[in-house]
């Protein structure tokens, strides 16, 4: 049969064989601009390995490993051919060299080395546009870190693991292992974000600071790692007494510990990830930190985590914006290139300016953390719930405009919006939905009062710089003293806070053409209710021509 009517044109070629780093011009510029003033004698060795893992993660190999592990998404096995039971959990080989390459390239590594969480963090939002479930492993084990050290003794033993360069698969005692991962359970289907709820008990044994746990946990991601921070009621009445624990997979005599895995959750999206609903019934334990303090022992992971949440999304709405560039720049109609057009050209601009702040907020609070300053750490306390509340957010909808803009084609699964589209909602709910997130702000401005005072610091860098800036920068005073109805007006506060403190750091540090679309869009009111409603007089084209794909 004749091939003439099936002639291929008009069509954008496939996005393999970039730099997603180098390509980048917002994220490598903050690299490089927080990387001068904390340690510019690593900027050599820093830009090398994210153009190594850019390369990489922009490669028709890695794009084929994250279609192929969420395709053939991971399987329960409960027990053995002979009745024994194992609850295994067997992923896809992809999913493995994914997870592989994310260890080997240091993404569990920040709390020891220099400059290790700006740079981890950079490497985790390049990395996680290959692919984003096996980042859930990836970010618990990195934030374990923190939880471990209100135990020295048992940091010492598991934090060269944690932070180890070397993935090994497998169930085996840990110290028969070169690197192990960690996840963590803390919500029960009868409480969910209210932990306090939690009825799993801990049985204290003679030993110091073991126990065995009975109980269950609803949500349990990647239940193949090797150990677990997890919560439970360490009173005889089984309340009020919230402590912290670690769950080994396997013991170190070689046994496996109890874990019973009931069933994976079929999910909207990561689909790669396994997450499960597991039970403790006599099951060993070691306490982390006193007892009865469990939530403030595992605060800094979750911490950790929203961080993780907020350069997750940062980087699938990077990668929905290439997307949607790329496509615009080689498919034509109406007689013009679609990046041609002016409603086209409005639309991707203000993908691209979301982008851009959601970027410049992530890599601020990671240079935060390197920092480790007691000013830094009071603006973490307000920044990193207002950002986590904000930018994961704004994800969901970025990603369906994006989608948009390659008409039919982003609607069909070979695409690849589909998948990123299903995966957008995440980051908003896991460590906590919006909600949690607006109050954890209340919180802190009404009993930490360096918190505030260090978020207002920070804003106030940009003062006088950009008149519709200090306007947002007085009505959110004016918003922060009136106290009536707080709790119902948390949301709008905690947007106003995040858009100030990103109208902040784009006024100080982005292109002027950045920051002024900014400034007259989401802050100064320039703008509709959907993307593609910056006002027509701005400098458009020097925002799309910022997004392309480009060196």
């Amino acid at each position: 049969m004749a091939a003439t009517t099936h002639t291929v044109t008009n069509q954008a070629p496939p996005l393999v064989g970039h730099d997603v780093y180098g390509t980048d011009r917002a994220l490598r510029e903050g690299v490089e601009r927080h990387l001068s003033a904390a340690a510019p004698e690593l900027l050599g060795a820093v830009r090398e390995e994210l153009h190594e893992l850019g390369r990489a993660a922009g490669s028709a190999q890695a794009q084929r490993w994250g279609a192929l592990a969420n395709e053939n998404p991971p399987e329960l096995r409960t027990h053995d051919r002979y009745g024994n039971r194992i609850d295994e959990v067997e992923f896809h080989p992809a999913w493995h060299r994914l997870l592989g390459h994310a260890v080997g390239a240091g993404l569990t590594d920040a709390w020891g080395r220099p400059a290790g969480h700006l740079r981890r963090a950079a490497g985790f939002f390049v990395w996680s546009q290959a692919e984003a479930g096996h980042g859930c492993p990836v970010s618990m084990t990195h934030a374990a870190v923190p939880a471990l050290r209100a135990d020295p003794e048992l940091a010492a033993e598991w934090e060269p693991l944690l932070t180890s360069h070397v993935y090994e698969q497998g169930l085996r005692p840990p110290g028969r292992k070169a690197g192990v991962l960690f996840g963590m359970g803390m919500t029960e289907k009868q409480g969910g974000s209210d932990v306090r709820a939690n009825t799993t008990a801990a049985k204290p044994l003679d030993a110091a600071g073991e126990y065995l746990l009975t109980g269950h946990k609803w949500f349990c991601s990647a239940p193949m790692s090797d150990g677990f921070l997890v919560l439970a009621q360490a009173s005889p009445s089984g309340r009020d007494d919230l402590t912290c624990f670690l769950v080994p997979r396997v013991l170190p005599d070689g046994t496996r510990n109890v874990f019973a895995v009931q069933r994976l959750k079929d999910k909207l999206g990561n689909r790669s990830n396994a997450s499960a609903e597991v039970e403790f019934d006599g099951t060993w334990a070691r306490r982390v930190g006193e007892e009865g303090r469990g939530v403030r022992t595992i605060i800094g992971m979750v911490a950790a985590t929203r961080l993780d949440c907020v350069l997750g999304s940062a980087a699938q709405m990077r990668q929905a914006l290439t997307q949607a560039v790329h496509h615009a720049e080689h498919r034509s109609a109406f007689g013009a290139r679609l990046i041609e057009q002016p409603l086209m050209r409005n639309v991707l601009a203000d993908l691209a300016l979301e982008s851009e702040a959601a970027t410049t907020l992530a890599l601020r609070l990671a240079a935060a953390y390197d920092a480790d300053t007691e000013q830094e750490r009071a603006f973490l306390r307000i920044a990193v719930p207002a950002a986590k509340y904000w930018v994961t957010k704004r994800c969901t909808p970025m990603v369906a405009e994006a989608l948009e803009c390659l008409g039919g084609n982003g609607y069909v699964e070979e695409s690849g919006l589909p998948r990123l589209l299903r995966e957008s909602p995440l980051n908003s709910i896991w460590e906590g939905s919006g909600n949690v997130q607006a109050l954890d702000v209340l919180r802190a401005l009404q009993r930490e009062p360096m918190a505030l005072n260090a978020f207002l610091r920070e804003v106030g860098l940009a003062r006088g710089a950009d008149h519709r800036l200090d306007s947002a920068i007085k009505g959110l005073l004016t918003e922060l003293a009136d106290l009536e109805g707080i709790e119902a007006r948390a949301r709008r506060v905690v947007e106003r806070m995040a858009l100030v403190l990103q109208g902040s750091l784009l006024v100080r540090w982005a292109p002027p053409e950045v920051a002024d679309a900014f400034c007259a869009s989401r802050l100064g009111g320039d703008w509709g209710a959907a993307f593609g409603t910056l006002p027509h007089s701005l400098h458009l084209g020097a925002l799309v021509e910022r997004a392309r794909i480009a060196g």
